[in-house]
């Protein structure tokens, strides 16, 4: 193998560049697969030129990156991320070198479900959970103890009569299937990029810096180690699953104690045939020296365990071939490619369509009409197209181009700086009414039952619906009209309808269609405005205000509202019956905090980021991000850091959360 200095440092950056896509953006564009063969290839690179390798080298780096916003915590147990093997003979290797490293061939391994989900470490002290971060770069990793808080299946105290004064455990943070569907809809509904599979969610989710968001992901946690323990060892890997389960902490069905290659690979088997019916996503199985004293003994090298190895199954793929790449029109305009396929079986259900998310992306794995791809599905759940065949293209095939206008108005599109969208302006357009149409009938909106989209489609086709108000003016003689529709589906949908008049006012807010506003969103801005008549009049500064609300979110609220004919849309539901609730807006005039200004930092138990800042601003004071001699309070949480130090030196007011509390 030949190679030179220049073609080194391009590989190492293709790498990073995966790093960042996978570990910061929780987009990778590559298999683990693949990602593991870049990697190999570097390292043979390195192995015949040694004088190249640098500490910025990514042969160098363990595990993930730290995100920017999250207080570094140093493990005091490394957390290294295990070496993978894809083949059985790669496994059988693994266990040669364990009886060579111990000395003989009596070794019994424990065999555990893979998880693909965000590694992740548990402190307890008296049993009580304190701290919890990621895997970071294996010697510190980010400080998200109160991300954890927010999962229900974490024990914030453990139980029973062996419960050790000190205790760190090492788990993994997941997103169940029905979770990451759900909330996959939600996006897909918010015209936001869809994620690709539920372990890019869960880390997603994890990063949230308010822990208000993270508790409507409704992730789940497992464990599968213990890093330290005080008092009485343990001994054996297999055992500390079961003590684990004593004091009260999850941890995976389906393990087993093996002696032999033979025995693992019928384990994996059993696993991989049964991997459909689990409610999460596993990858693998993971093989461990069971004997913990020989893991001490068999110790480490620079970036993993050598008593353990990870084999993981190959992702289910299936190869079909390309008949027309057709262009979906959602309800804010945006062009979305979309693959029609030849149907394929894959993962237990007939594939035909793959969404192939933007022209950039067709772009830059030149996907064409024609062309023979494999398709997996992300998470095993939504189908993408993997990767081209190029042997089998066919010789008049062409670069696929987004098309200059609409496919369904024929209004030219437009390209928005700075985004990747490409958008139909037209808000007349079809596609576009019928996708507000069924956004508005949807169950976090109005919640209009018996209005899908077949019945949608009907009442735009037949006119009886030209805007979102004219659902309000349907008579049961219209209704009538619809197709297969008798005396009960109209009594029912008319019901509905007349149901849906009294709605919450963040749902009337979030069934509006405004860009970028999503459920939670929809709830901050209900409760700042209080009614939607000051809603629609309330002022790009005051949008600016709101804790939660950054500027594109502010932007796109206040562009809606100045628009004169969404104003007169939202006067016409009213006209037409519909009453969103009015949301109390408490005013304290007179409290300590009037006129005051608080900054907030740490970790409260009882209040979000987000709440007690809307506490504060509800009692007339101000909630800024950085102390100085003009801060009033600072209110320090656990885990408080610069800030607290700081107003310790500027003697401004320190409380705590019981003494902020007291005064709220």
């Amino acid at each position: 193998m030949v190679v030179n200095r220049t073609e080194y440092e391009k590989l190492c950056q293709e790498i990073w560049s995966h790093n960042k896509r996978y570990f910061i953006d929780s987009s990778p564009t590559i298999s683990d697969e693949e990602y593991d063969a870049l990697l190999r290839r570097l390292q043979h690179m390195e192995a015949l030129h040694p004088e190249w390798v640098g500490p910025s080298s990514p042969s160098q780096r363990v595990g993930e990156m730290l995100t920017e916003g999250f207080k570094p915590v140093v493990h005091k147990v490394p957390m290294l991320s295990l070496a993978n093997t894809y083949t059985e003979e790669e496994v059988g290797d693994f266990i040669k070198r364990i009886y060579k490293l111990k000395g003989d061939d009596d070794v019994v391994f424990s065999v555990e479900l893979k998880m693909d989900g965000i590694a992740i470490s548990a402190h307890y002290s008296e049993g009580v959970f304190v701290q919890g971060a990621t895997r970071g770069d294996g010697k510190q990793g980010d400080d998200i103890t109160s991300n954890l808080r927010t999962i229900h299946s974490l024990p914030l105290r453990l139980y029973g009569d062996n419960v050790p004064q000190e205790l760190e455990v090492r788990g993994e943070v997941f997103m169940p299937h029905k979770s990451f569907e759900r909330l996959n809809a939600q996006r897909a509904v918010l015209q936001e990029p869809l994620w690709a599979n539920p372990r890019n969610a869960a880390a997603g989710s994890l990063k949230q810096l308010d822990p208000g968001e993270t508790v409507k992901r409704n992730l789940n946690i497992v464990f599968y180690g213990v890093a330290e323990k005080s008092g009485e060892p343990l001994f054996s890997q297999y055992a500390s699953l079961a003590y684990l389960r004593e004091i009260g902490l999850p941890t995976l069905p389906m393990n087993a104690q093996c002696r032999s290659l033979e025995e693992i690979m019928a384990f994996a088997r059993l696993v991989k045939e049964g991997r459909r019916t689990l409610p999460f996503d596993i990858d693998g199985i993971v093989i461990k020296v069971d004997d913990l004293h020989e893991q001490k003994r068999l110790g480490l090298t620079g970036k993993s365990p050598r008593w353990a190895i990870a084999y993981k199954f190959a992702p289910e793929q299936a190869v079909s071939r390309i008949l027309d790449i057709t262009v979906q029109v959602g309800r804010t305009g945006v062009l979305t490619p979309v693959a029609e396929l030849e149907p394929v079986l894959l993962a237990g259900s007939v594939i035909s369509r793959a969404s192939l998310y933007n022209a950039e992306e067709v772009q830059r794995k030149d996907i064409r009409v024609g062309d023979v791809v494999s398709i997996e599905k992300g998470g095993d759940v939504i189908p993408k197209v993997v990767k081209v065949n190029q042997s089998l293209r066919l010789g008049d095939s062409q670069p696929w181009v987004m098309p200059e206008t609409c496919p369904i108005c024929e209004t030219p599109v437009v390209r928005v700086p700075g985004e990747v969208a490409v958008r139909c302006p037209n808000p007349h357009c079809q596609q576009q009414q019928l996708r507000r149409l069924i956004h508005f009938a949807s169950k976090e909106g109005m919640d209009i039952e018996n209005m899908g989209e077949k019945v949608a489609e009907q009442l735009l086709k037949r006119g009886l619906v030209t805007r979102l108000s004219d659902i309000y003016t349907l008579t049961p003689e219209q209704l009538a009209q619809l197709d297969n529709f008798k005396e009960k589906s109209v009594s029912n949908l008319w019901q509905s309808i007349d149901k849906s008049r009294h709605v919450p006012l963040h749902r009337f807010i979030m069934a509006l269609g405004i860009k970028h506003v999503g459920a939670g969103t929809a709830e901050l801005l209900a409760q700042k405005a209080g009614d939607i008549q000051t809603l629609s009049k309330i002022s790009l500064e005051e949008l600016l205000q709101v804790e939660g609300i950054g500027e594109k979110v502010a932007a796109a609220v206040h562009e809606f509202f100045a628009d004169p004919l969404h104003r007169a849309e939202v006067e016409r539901l009213l006209q037409c019956g519909v009453t969103p609730s009015t949301v109390t807006v408490k005013v304290f005039s007179d409290h300590i905090f009037n006129g005051k200004t608080v900054v907030l930092t740490g970790t409260l138990h009882k209040y979000t980021r987000q709440s007690a800042a809307a506490c504060v601003k509800e009692r007339g004071g101000k909630v800024t991000d950085s102390v100085s001699k003009k801060t009033d309070y600072v209110v320090a949480g656990e885990s408080a850091g610069s800030k607290l130090e700081k107003a310790q030196q500027l003697g401004v007011k320190v409380l705590n959360e019981q003494e902020f509390e007291a005064l709220l």
